[in-house]
């Protein structure tokens, strides 16, 4: 599966534990990151400070589904199923 220009939903709905340009701390679940842009694009694709785990991301269906709200809704909810107490 290929990524869905504009989408953008593994740079909002997941936490990103290591540090990315200008938030060092990473970013919280449901937040936005710092660097997508407004069409929903990753202004640190393809640029060497881009964090690992965002450019190991695949999509796939399983997490992606078939539209934004989809992916948010699942992606939250491994963000949920998966957080530890």
């Amino acid at each position: 599966m290929e990524c869905r220009s504009g989408c953008g939903a593994c740079c909002i709905a997941p936490s990103i534990s290591s540090p990315i340009p200008g938030m060092p701390n990473g970013k919280p679940a449901g937040e936005r990151c710092l660097h997508l842009s407004i069409e929903s694009l990753c202004g640190l694709f393809g640029k060497p400070e881009r964090p690992a785990v965002c450019g190991q991301f695949k999509a796939q269906a399983d997490v992606c589904g078939v539209d934004q709200a989809d992916a948010i809704r699942i992606i939250t909810w491994w963000e949920q199923a998966t957080a530890v107490a």
